[in-house]
């Protein structure tokens, strides 16, 4: 989450008036995140979180995403639906851009998970997998294995002010991970996440209570989904200190609810490797590119280097 368009009161209680929720008491943006603007909003019935869609969600995947978060709701996961106006329309606009009135969750995320809340997390990720596999529609991973050589090559050489050498060498792992990416359709698709870091998992307590910002929600492997998170859950927020009993429980609370195919299990190092290199890319083109007077924390790229080279030196550890 973030705040990159600023929406004055007057027009967020203008904004409000078309929605059964009270009057706008409160708004605060929200400054964790990278992707849209965000604010969460006290009215005189309850708090919602508003968020406005930025140029890398384009307005046209609103509906899927929207459809999804239904379905999942509707199937009992802890995800936060849009709330619908007087009229039933979701998606709306506001300052110039695409808006949604979104449904509040308690509970908090975190920045140092102990084993129990991994595997709970790995629990809901695989529920979520089965509660999608009657969902309908479909979505290109539009940060996923065919955009990368792109977006690398968008950053160009400006990698190397993040650190010197690092356009050779990313260049060099790129290579290497696409060569022997397993792109067929052996390991089993559906919808996936795609972005289940610890602070898109809401806890109370080892008790998973929202799964939230499902933008980069899209069709691909499964395992990929649970690569993604294994990168994310497994170090902490440096990328220097991994914890492999954490991506352990992560793996074996997924297993408890859909066991890993043997494939899976054999391309989940290759898988966690592509993974490092996606959010290495999108944090260093938003590294280089975001706003200056934007309120929004930017993550620092080489933290997914360290996670690559960890995965490099401990390639057996996902065997």
């Amino acid at each position: 989450m973030a705040v990159y368009t600023h929406v004055p009161a007057e027009a967020m209680a203008v904004f409000l008036a078309r929605y059964d929720c009270g009057e706008l008491v409160s708004a605060k943006g929200i400054a964790e995140g990278v992707e849209n603007s965000n604010y969460l909003v006290d009215t005189t019935t309850g708090r919602f979180i508003l968020t406005l869609y930025e140029k890398r969600v384009a307005a046209g995947d609103l509906p899927f995403f929207m459809a999804l978060l239904d379905h999942l709701a509707g199937k009992g996961l802890p995800v936060p639906p849009a709330i619908k106006d007087r009229d039933g329309v979701a998606i709306q606009e506001l300052g110039g851009r695409p808006a949604c009135l979104i449904k509040f969750l308690p509970g908090v995320s975190l920045s140092h998970p102990t084993q129990a809340q991994a595997m709970a997390a790995g629990r809901a990720m695989a529920e979520m997998h089965r509660a999608v596999e009657d969902f309908p529609l479909t979505r290109e991973n539009t940060m996923g294995f065919d955009h990368w050589a792109p977006l690398f090559e968008r950053c160009g050489h400006d990698l190397d002010t993040i650190s010197p050498g690092l356009y050779d060498d990313l260049g060099f792992q790129l290579d290497a991970v696409r060569s022997s990416w397993r792109d067929d359709l052996a390991m089993p698709r559906g919808v996936i996440h795609a972005d289940l870091f610890p602070d898109n998992v809401l806890m109370r307590g080892d008790t998973v209570s929202g799964l939230i910002d499902f933008y980069f929600a899209c069709t691909d492997f499964r395992a990929y989904d649970l690569a993604v998170a294994h990168s994310a859950w497994t170090f902490d927020a440096s990328g220097s200190r991994p914890d492999w009993t954490i991506g352990d429980a992560l793996i074996a609370g997924y297993q408890q609810v859909v066991p890993l195919q043997p494939v899976e299990r054999a391309e989940l190092v290759n898988l966690a490797r592509g993974a490092c290199i996606r959010f290495l890319l999108s944090r260093a083109w938003d590294w280089l590119n975001t706003p200056a007077d934007a309120l929004v924390t930017r993550k620092d790229p080489m933290a997914y280097w360290r996670r690559l080279k960890s995965y490099d030196e401990r390639s057996d550890h996902l065997a």
